[in-house]
């Protein structure tokens, strides 16, 4: 027996925590690009300890500014768009990644509030500490969704008084609303989620579950793209229902067919996945269309100190790094290196340097859009090196490590290098 639980209108939820004012009224959480990274003046940031959390990694605290400071640039333009609304606001039609410009139009009395990442955060870590404790197995699926495993533990007539039980608890000690949907398997768990919204709890029994989808559209089943939509549309498939009466067909797409008729018909959809291995560690912005290529230089070696910090926070040893440049024009350029080293500061932002050097192939192009990330990662006695570099390499991870202790405890921006600073700053 799976529990599917997801917070309702998270983001606004958490403020609502800190504010009663917040309540009952049209309420939205609207993003920028976080452009400040690359101003030279101090700001305190921290770095996520959920590795579950799907969101920045990189946690500022903007939820102290107005509406001014954070929405509207220098220009006098709204700048944002909304990446959380409460039932309120979605009542006006305001809705995720709307422009906040939009959502004003639409709500003229919304108010919006800029993000506050750590809080969110650290409510998410609290939930997921206080799930592991009432439930066997517990998979984090976002920042906002979890997964729980109580096969064998909580009896199917008991399961329902169980997630109110459950409910109240996340009430009284957090403060957050939550919906849950509960299913004999993972997915359809999470799809029944939907129909316990807001703030509520629904079940759907094994014997029950045929005839709930039914006539649920294949769009608000969890993992259906657009393309793969268009593609069962175009074999009459508009329903879960039709699925079901499909099997053959999708067992002739062998394992991605199999695999998502098995889900939609709660079939062997019985794992939940408690750990996961990063594959790659990457960061990136988008900001107004940019010329000056000292500027895009600076930028690039900010991202790759950042990024540096990840990577030993992750304590894993990558051996390739890649770069992607987007142009004001579509136009993108990307490309890696592969490297056989110990990972240091130092090197690694020489090479990222390199990298936009050798790949910025339309310099009088705007760039709008940098991302440098790395993958392949090895453990220290996976590669090969001569004695010479290793000793020189030591002593640059030594040098690492020791910048890592420092801006763990005082934050990522307390030591930069020199051509990191802004001359106008």
């Amino acid at each position: 027996m799976f529990l599917h639980l997801d917070l309702d209108c998270f983001f606004v939820s958490a403020h609502r925590t800190l504010d009663d004012s917040l309540f009952h009224i049209p309420v939205a959480v609207g993003g920028r690009s976080n452009l400040n990274i690359f101003s030279s003046k101090k700001e305190v940031r921290k770095i996520s300890s959920n590795s579950g959390a799907f969101v920045s990694t990189i946690l500022t605290n903007e939820g102290m500014k107005s509406f001014k400071d954070y929405f509207v640039d220098e220009n006098g333009k709204i700048r944002g768009i909304v990446t959380t609304s409460s039932y309120e606001a979605r009542a006006y039609g305001v809705k995720t990644a709307m422009s906040v410009n939009e959502a004003l139009k639409l709500c003229p009395h919304l108010k919006m509030l800029a993000p506050n990442y750590p809080l969110y955060h650290d409510l998410s870590n609290k939930l997921k500490e206080l799930l592991i404790k009432e439930i066997p197995l517990v998979e984090q699926f976002s920042i906002d969704e979890f997964f729980g495993d109580v096969t064998g533990y909580i009896d199917e007539d008991e399961i329902v008084e169980f997630a109110y039980k459950l409910k109240r608890k996340i009430q009284k000690e957090l403060k957050l609303p939550v919906s849950i949907g509960i299913a004999n398997t993972k997915y359809l768990s999470k799809l029944i989620t939907e129909y316990a919204k807001p703030d509520g709890v629904k079940y759907v029994s094994r014997d029950h579950i045929a005839n709930f989808i039914k006539n649920i559209p294949i769009e608000e089943f969890p993992g259906i793209g657009k393309g793969f939509q268009s593609r069962l549309k175009g074999y009459g498939i508009r329903t879960l229902g039709d699925v079901k009466n499909n099997q053959k067909l999708f067992y002739s797409w062998k394992k991605p067919g199999i695999d998502l008729y098995n889900r939609i018909c709660g079939i062997r959809d019985n794992k939940l996945t408690t750990f996961r291995e990063k594959k790659s560690i990457g960061i990136g912005r988008t900001f107004d269309v940019l010329y000056d290529r000292e500027e895009l230089r600076r930028r690039v070696i900010i991202l790759s100190r950042y990024l540096c910090f990840l990577v030993k926070k992750a304590n894993v040893n990558p051996l390739s790094y890649h770069i992607k440049i987007k142009y004001e024009s579509r136009i993108k350029s990307k490309n890696y290196i592969n490297v056989n080293t110990i990972f240091n500061e130092l090197d690694f932002k020489k090479h990222m340097a390199k990298l936009f050097e050798e790949n910025d192939n339309h310099p009088s192009h705007g760039v709008v859009q940098l991302m440098i990330s790395v993958t392949n990662f090895a453990k220290i006695n996976e590669y090969t090196y001569n004695l010479f570099e290793y000793e020189d390499n030591l002593k640059k991870r030594e040098l690492t490590n020791q910048l890592q202790k420092v801006r763990a405890k005082y934050g990522v921006d307390v030591i930069k290098s020199l051509s990191e600073i802004k001359n106008d700053d």
